[in-house]
């Protein structure tokens, strides 16, 4: 580790003259000498650098998503070229190019760290050992060795021998105590950290390697966070504890305001939108409505979360726009003329009370029944209608009747029938009269 640190010796100077800085705003609040002056000026050198590699967490997010959206694709490369290793990595590449996206990515914010780490690392040392360095001279130099935390020197480790911690004004019982307890939350919080990515911000429908690796990288890093904080000074185990804090925070943020589709937050995101847009009937906010736009621009491509999302706002009477924002639709737009018709003054229509069964089947057949009345009184009166004014009754074989002439009753049946059944077609010429 000794041999590591020096390789970054060019940077100790900066990171030195920053704790300084540092030590001297909270030694007048704390005193020079006290373990919290120099404690918290490790921290704020910490949030710092971690304030600088923002840009670079940012980018690391994007390419870690792009590498999840990549690992349908990949697998089928590794499938279709699993004797050729050479053509498998050779469409790997050309599949990292036409997306843009670079697997090393995700790796920068702890790459661009590094060398802070060690550079304090390497400070923190020639503390123990008693050696200027960079701007930490011979009263700061004192000073930083007179410091404890809890009972711990910054520059005292868990492996240290009884007389070397001696000489730092301690006892070897309270060092390895906080530097347990600073391993144990140091390792614990790396964990954490990494399960809530795995739990809640990834693309459960695909199945891939790649979120095999990663549980497996969640038992590993904490594992050799433990084996490696045994050979780490206190003041970089305050420096590790504090950045992983801080990444666990701000990962909690990012997962909470901007999930990975398809993931489980990205579930909770939107029901929490949607209950938001709801109330408001409006969308607050411009990453809102950035996503707002991006689900609606997928279209049939959008996951299952985000179709459940859209029929929530339909249900409520609401349509998504192409510009993230949403309107009320036009049946909710009915639904509120009615509702304000009603409030000014008029009568709402009542829903008509369910009838018993056999309230029901006796109202039917009380309408069968007065059904067949109608249809028997509107029989009669056709007949009746139907018989001309001038009808005579029928006269019997061989004698007419008195008063009619002869054939009067055909005549009568013949008009009868014309105005029972209307106009008779003309009778073609060739035909008997």
């Amino acid at each position: 580790m000794d041999t590591i640190a020096s390789l970054f010796s060019f940077i100790t100077t900066p990171v030195s003259w920053v704790i300084v800085q540092f030590h001297s705003v909270y030694g007048k609040l704390f005193g020079p000498d006290t373990g919290w002056a120099w404690g918290l000026s490790i921290v704020s050198l910490v949030i710092l650098i971690r304030i600088c590699l923002i840009p670079l967490f940012v980018k690391q997010i994007k390419a870690t998503r792009a590498m999840q959206t990549l690992q349908p694709e990949m697998k089928k490369i590794q499938e279709r070229y699993k004797s050729d290793k050479q053509r498998q990595s050779e469409e790997m590449m050309k599949l990292y190019k036409e997306s843009g996206t670079n697997p090393l990515s995700s790796c920068l914010p702890i790459l661009a760290q590094s060398p802070f780490f060690f550079a304090l690392y390497h400070v923190l040392n020639s503390i123990a050992t008693g050696k200027e360095i960079g701007v930490i001279d011979g009263p700061l130099l004192e000073s930083a060795r007179k410091a404890h935390i809890f009972g711990a020197p910054l520059a005292a480790k868990f492996m240290d021998s009884a007389d070397k911690v001696a000489s730092l004004g301690a006892t070897l019982t309270d060092v390895r105590v906080i530097t347990a307890v600073m391993i144990i939350l140091m390792s614990a919080s790396q964990f954490f950290t990494q399960r809530q990515l795995m739990t809640k911000n990834v693309d459960t429908t695909v199945k891939t390697p790649f979120m095999q690796q990663q549980k497996m990288l969640m038992y590993v890093f904490p594992i050799m966070f433990a084996i490696f904080g045994i050979n780490f000074p206190v003041g970089v185990l305050v420096y590790w504890l504090t950045t992983n804090v801080w990444t666990m925070g701000q990962q909690m943020f990012v997962i909470r305001r901007n999930p990975t589709p398809g993931s489980k937050a990205q579930a909770a995101f939107l029901e929490r939108l949607q209950k938001q847009v709801t109330h408001h009937k409006k969308v607050r906010g411009r990453g809102n409505v950035n996503v707002i736009k991006a689900i609606v621009a997928k279209g049939r491509d959008r996951n299952e979360f985000e179709r459940k999302f859209i029929n929530g706002l339909t249900k409520a009477g609401l349509a998504a726009q192409a510009d993230g924002t949403v309107v009320e639709s036009e049946s909710a737009v009915a639904a509120e003329t009615e509702d304000g018709a009603t409030a000014a003054g008029a009568p709402r229509r009542q829903q008509p009370k369910r009838q018993s069964k056999a309230k029901r089947q006796s109202a039917t057949a009380q309408g069968a029944a007065k059904q067949d009345g109608e249809e028997v009184t509107k029989t009669s009166l056709e007949k009746a209608q139907d018989q001309p004014e001038d009808a005579a009754p029928k006269a019997k074989p061989g004698g007419n009747t008195t008063g009619n002439k002869p054939g009067s009753g055909t005549r009568s049946k013949a008009k009868s029938g014309q105005q029972r059944k209307g106009q008779q077609r003309p009778k073609h010429p060739s035909s008997k009269k």
